[in-house]
């Protein structure tokens, strides 16, 4: 079963990997895995990872932040991986003063603060997916991708799955959650209700089971992995 993958980047980094020091993560070899668990006869046809240019600016390490970002990005690149960039959008906003946790949030009493949002990286995937699905018609057997699988607990997908499930009904879905074992995250009910499947968890083992060498071979300079990862 040929399989591509949609990947959101911002959801993986802050849900599986921030934290740890799995950063370096091999993803085209870690997805081919669990796709393999889900279905032996799985294989790994594309993975598209959406991400955002790191705000230097607004970054904890500044531009080390955005150094290391772009060496992850060239790492995968040369394994195949095909990326796709948003953009962060900074805006002036007010939000509710947070006092205590015995004191709820109020519009009555709010202070003015920098309001940073990534944008078209849901609406990108989205279309991407249902994209591949219409176009496998006019491919031959051989080369007709036959599961699509979003790694994102993002419920903002939940239309853009049930428009591909209503619409391609013999295309499978699958959903990987870019959670933790030990996560105490509620599956989002509005993905699975969609998915064909579901993976809760990525668990430490495999994590560390699929990390990229410290230097991975490019075109042109080696992508070298931080040394803060």
């Amino acid at each position: 079963m040929r399989t591509a993958f949609f990947v959101d980047g911002y959801n993986v980094f802050y849900g599986l990997l921030a934290g740890t020091p799995y950063k370096w993560l091999n993803l085209e070899q870690l997805l081919a895995h669990i796709a393999r668990v889900e279905n032996p006869l799985s294989s790994l046809a594309s993975v598209e990872y959406f991400t955002s240019s790191v705000k230097p600016e607004l970054a904890t390490r500044g531009i080390a932040s955005k150094e290391a970002q772009d060496s992850y990005v060239r790492a995968l690149k040369a394994n195949k991986v095909i990326v796709h960039y948003g953009r962060h959008q900074l805006e002036r906003a007010n939000a509710p003063r947070f006092v205590s946790r015995e004191v709820g949030a109020s519009r009555q009493d709010t202070v003015a603060i920098w309001k940073l949002e990534e944008k078209e990286t849901d609406v990108h995937i989205a279309i991407s997916m249902y994209r591949t699905a219409s176009r496998q018609e006019k491919l031959p057997w051989d080369k007709r991708i036959e599961q699509l699988v979003l790694v994102s607990g993002d419920t903002d997908m939940a239309p853009a799955l049930r428009a591909i499930r209503e619409d391609f009904p013999h295309m499978k879905i699958g959903v990987v959650l870019p959670y933790r074992s030990g996560s105490r995250r509620l599956a989002p009910g509005s993905l699975q209700q969609h998915a064909h499947w579901m993976r809760r968890v990525v668990t430490c083992e495999e994590l560390q089971s699929y990390q990229f060498p410290n230097r991975v071979p490019t075109h042109k300079a080696p992508a070298i992995k931080p040394d803060y990862w």
